[in-house]
């Protein structure tokens, strides 16, 4: 059945209700089935270089099932059970996907962002209680190994540390360049440390240890940017395998390949691409430990697309941005489509990538808490850009208010609130205290609506539309501006790549509007000329900028949201130290407070008394502290 329409979703629910359907209880049941369907066809492909011509691993569905078992076989081998965590802290690579489905096979598997620093990343291990950790061998131009071996070290708990060298995936020279310049292998350590590949071929092919029976949870992913302690979110199986089953449902056949040049720790590219050729059968390619971030990646991009042939790309606004600024220079005939999530993409960048590489793009939703995917705007059907689409099968979405808990009307906006078989009811992170008033109760059902920090509404033909994060908004006075207007306006312009909106301290009004700005390759224009034309374009006199900044680059996630906590930072640190003025004193950090939030940290430069600092910045309601 065609996936087209809100009909066609509801006519999909109406065969059955999810628990009555036939879909697999675990990973490796999911991944045993595809590869008895499809043994020979390819099933994921990475290669180190982003070079067309260079060496690309591919294993086929068969190989890829015997690996995932001597995997999960190794992490049994080092005490690993049912309720162990298995943790990686790694680039893209084949090892990485092994990981991830042995470790969720053996145990609990958790990817862990290698940008993080050493003490998050262990203060991860500790909140999960890893038993093992994969992460690099030393390796010339990344402190990967350096990191992980500083967080094992806090993080006593974890008794294996398991090395991938990505020294095996080169050829020529450079194989016998890097043994010489590779840097001293670190250990800091008491944990044991063994070679990923050594140990894992010494396994047999088949589980030595029975498959789970039962629905379990068999993944943590984090959530949250790149400072303060992320929360962790619980995964299980049948989250897992509800988001796999829409890929071979609703998307792709064995017949299909992706590229997903998006990194194996986010529920992006592991519970989204990598699952839904689990269910499907269709090839996955990982191009260069970075994905996007690679060596070459855009410059090579459209030659990848030819040369495997990809009938779907995974994208997210920022590397559509950048691939607009390169020529499409292959034949891209074989792509029919591009999934782009993680964030709001802007409708004059969806114009111009449409008209440049002759593709529909399907915007969607989901995230971390709901084991990801709510929804999409349908392949088969209407497509309504700036809108993120229909829920899937199974998805049930409600609109509510915040302030009163009651679910809005048709196109009203209020707070995105999901339930589906993604959904862990009550139990979304591993910290107890974190789930509290996370759910609203369903009137007529036991399902509990997952609330999802996001502002939206649906319109009268079922169809969603994202106004923006809760916590995003800014508060002027008591007066509500969405960030949005502000961004979608300057996006606007053709000399605007990317625009972040945020609310700036402001000691009359609480916060007021304030703009960064990163500019398209080669464009020249001032700030001033943006205010211009931001006044010009933003209709609500409110959410005109009071100050516009534009940046070489704005800070971004690894999966290309604008990550908004620096330009704050930014912000903060600009505001603090225009009012504390000719008083000798500075802002030198701000920090983020698990409690407290942001915080500015005011070191003297001079001789200058606490009581001066707080006259200057006690009008603000951005908490601030004396620097050691």
């Amino acid at each position: 059945m065609a996936f087209a329409s809100v009909a066609d979703r509801d006519a999909i629910e109406n065969e059955m209700m999810w628990d009555a359907r036939d879909v697999p209880t675990t990973t490796y049941a999911m991944l045993s089935r595809t590869a008895g369907k499809f043994p020979n066809r390819k099933a994921v492909s990475f290669s180190l270089l982003s070079d067309p011509n260079a060496p690309c691993e591919t294993l086929d569905w068969s190989t890829l099932r015997e690996k995932t078992g001597q995997t999960a076989n190794m992490f049994r081998s080092m005490g690993v059970g049912e309720s162990d965590v298995v943790a990686y802290l790694l680039p893209n690579a084949t090892e990485t996907i092994l990981t991830y489905l042995g470790g969720q096979v053996a145990g609990i598997v958790n990817p862990i962002n290698p940008l993080l620093e050493a003490e998050q990343i262990a203060a991860i291990l500790r909140e999960t209680n890893a038993k093992v950790l994969v992460t690099l061998k030393a390796f010339p131009k990344t402190d990967v190994a350096q990191k992980a071996a500083e967080a094992v070290r806090l993080a006593p708990n974890v008794t294996h540390v398991v090395e991938v060298d990505l020294l095996r995936y080169l050829t020529g020279l450079k194989k016998f360049i890097v043994p010489l310049i590779r840097p001293k292998n670190p250990v800091s350590h008491k944990a044991t440390v063994v070679d990923f590949n050594a140990e894992m071929e010494k396994q047999p092919k088949e589980l030595t240890f029975e498959d789970s029976k039962v629905d379990r949870v068999a993944a943590y992913f984090h959530t949250g940017g790149t400072t303060g302690m992320p929360k962790v979110v619980q995964h299980r199986y049948s989250g897992i395998v509800y988001n796999a089953w829409l890929g071979d449902r609703l998307l792709f056949t064995e017949n299909d390949v992706q590229i997903c040049p998006l990194p194996l720790f986010h529920v992006f590219a592991t519970i989204v691409s990598l699952g839904a050729s689990l269910g499907s059968g269709a090839q996955v390619v990982f191009p260069t430990p970075q994905g996007y971030r690679g060596e070459g990646v855009f410059d090579n991009f459209w030659k990848l697309i030819e040369k495997h042939k990809v009938t779907f790309m995974i994208t997210v606004p920022t590397a559509m941005s950048a691939l607009m600024q390169r020529k499409v220079d292959a034949d891209i005939s074989s792509l029919r489509l591009a999934f782009c999530g993680s964030a709001p993409l802007p409708l004059e960048l969806y114009r111009r990538f449409e008209e440049a590489a002759g593709v529909t793009i399907c915007e969607g939703y989901g995230l971390t808490e709901a084991t990801c995917l709510v929804s999409i705007n349908p392949p088969m059907g209407e497509k309504r850009v700036g809108s993120i689409g229909i829920p899937f099968p199974y998805t049930d979405v409600k609109i509510m208010d915040p302030a009163s808990g009651e679910e809005r009307g048709v196109d009203e906006i209020g707070e995105i609130c999901v339930s589906n078989p993604g959904v862990y009811d009550g139990m979304t992170y591993t910290e107890v205290e974190k789930n509290a008033d996370l759910f609203y109760a369903g009137a007529l059902s036991n399902a509990q609506y997952l609330r999802t920090g996001d502002l939206g509404r649906k319109d009268a033909d079922g169809y969603l539309w994202i106004t923006g994060r809760a916590k995003d908004l800014i508060i002027r006075g008591g007066h509500n501006i969405d960030p949005a207007e502000i961004e979608e306006a300057l996006a606007g312009h053709d000399a605007v790549a990317f625009a972040g909106a945020i609310g700036q301290p402001d000691e009359h009004a609480g916060e007021v509007p304030c703009a960064f700005v990163e500019l398209v390759d080669g464009a020249e224009i001032t700030s001033e000329e943006l205010m211009a034309y931001a006044k010009e374009h933003i209709h609500e006199r409110a959410a005109h900028p009071k100050h516009l900044e534009i940046l070489p680059e704005l800070p971004k996630t690894a999966v290309g949201k604008i990550f908004k906590p620096d330009l704050r930072k930014k912000a903060i640190t600009r505001i603090y130290n225009a009012a504390l003025g000719d008083l000798a004193a500075e802002v030198r950090e701000v920090s983020e407070d698990k409690r407290r939030g942001l915080v500015a940290h005011i070191g003297k430069t001079g001789d200058v008394s606490a009581e001066d600092i707080g006259g200057a910045l006690n009008n603000y309601t951005i908490p601030w502290e004396m620097a050691d």
